[in-house]
């Protein structure tokens, strides 16, 4: 990897060439939704081919001596990176698996309130709809301003749908439908206050944004790591404080710890949970390492004025501006441009079918969005490929 890390321009594609071999993308395929599958840069494939390697030659002394060592490591790696104690974190295979560990151990009763908005993701909606529906309680959903302007609206919007029978709020911290950062530290606060308990749901935030959970004093927090933290598939964290970490279960129980160890605490419950293949959670730390080499900052700075470019490109399309201000910092690594009103049903599928450019189009609030996800193996020039191809579809 080039030492002068620091030193490049993030505008100029010649200052990323050396790294963009890190990732093997398809050569047919131009791939711009690292915000959904995020592709693992090929030092962390292969620490983590290290693990199955390991583990396929002589399962008895992977499991039995090496696996739960290992284990603790990376989650001391992983905590670090997020700022929280290890204590506090365990791993899942995703924030979708951490939320529902959540929602199955939330102590809900009927007639109690659980909080959400019209931004968060779908599964997440159905996560607590079910909670509810279970316990007899109600799932409200806020609706937040059709254009954002400030931190004070949104926190007016999810306020005023609180109620002296709202138990929990649940939000995104970056929102996968709309890619807004939200503003999570003053909702933290400001539901602290009233007694709410928050949980953030926060896949497209590691790495992406600064993350310090222990300043956020939130009750829980959802992660994927396979996101623009760039590990591999199947990394994920649930995040507990310690005020609720007695009333957490796995959803999937099994021995907790290995025999002749028994569990002893909250963590424990998730360390064995049947057999499994754990190369996903021990190669964590080498896609930190590995982004921390390049330099945190320096990815952001990439990631981010790729974003912009290709938003002000779209916005300049189309004329549409976007819902919430990326000076304001309500964006970062993604963007979210509305598209045309017109039948986009199969803008997606032309896309990869006819210019074989990976890009999701999202329907939000009945109008069709392209959400546009830079990592570092990404260019101006793919932006302007995109550009120039839905030119040409949309004629």
């Amino acid at each position: 990897m080039s030492s002068n890390a620091s030193n490049r321009d993030p505008s100029k594609d010649s200052d990323w060439e050396d790294l963009k071999g890190f990732w093997p993308i398809r050569p047919d395929t131009t791939y711009l939704n690292h915000g959904s599958f995020g592709p693992p840069a090929q030092p962390v494939r292969e620490f983590r081919q290290s693990f199955i390697d390991e583990l396929d030659c002589q399962p008895m002394d992977f499991y039995l001596r090496r696996y739960e060592p290992l284990l603790l490591v990376s989650r001391e790696k992983l905590a670090g990176f997020v700022g929280t104690k290890v204590e506090n974190l365990v791993f899942a295979e995703n924030a979708t698996f951490a939320m529902n560990v959540v929602a199955d151990s939330f102590p809900l009763e009927s007639g109690d309130e659980v909080v959400t908005n019209n931004h968060e993701y779908g599964a997440v909606q159905r996560i607590w709809d079910r909670a509810c529906k279970r316990a007899g309680a109600k799932c409200v959903v806020a609706r937040l301003p059709d254009k954002i302007e400030s931190t004070g609206q949104v926190l007016d919007h999810l306020l005023a749908s609180c109620s002296d029978r709202t138990r929990l709020i649940v939000v995104s911290h970056v929102t996968s439908a709309t890619a807004i950062i939200l503003p999570v530290a003053e909702i933290c606060t400001a539901m602290k206050d009233k007694g709410i308990a928050v949980c953030i749901d926060g896949p497209h935030a590691p790495a992406q944004v600064d993350l310090a959970i222990d300043e956020l004093n939130c009750d829980f927090y959802t992660a994927s790591c396979h996101k623009w933290l760039n590990a591999s598939l199947g990394s994920g964290f649930l995040y507990a404080h310690p005020r609720w970490q007695s009333h957490m279960q796995p959803s999937l129980q099994s021995w907790g710890r290995l025999s002749p160890a028994v569990p002893e605490h909250w963590t424990d419950e998730f360390t064995w949970s049947g057999t499994r293949d754990p190369s996903s959670y021990l190669s964590i730390g080498a896609a930190i390492d590995f982004l921390s080499e390049i330099g945190l900052d320096t990815f952001r700075e990439r990631s981010r004025w790729l974003a912009t470019y290709g938003e002000q490109a779209l916005v300049g399309l189309w004329g549409h501006s976007t819902i919430a201000m990326r000076e304001q910092g309500c964006y970062g690594s993604m963007a979210h441009v509305r598209l045309p009103d017109r039948d986009n049903t199969e803008i997606q599928n032309q896309l990869w079918e006819r210019h074989k450019i990976e890009v999701p189009v999202f329907p939000f609030e009945g109008t069709d969005y392209l959400r546009l996800s830079c990592h570092l193996y990404n260019s101006k020039t793919q932006i302007d490929h995109l550009v120039e191809s839905l030119k040409e579809l949309m004629r």
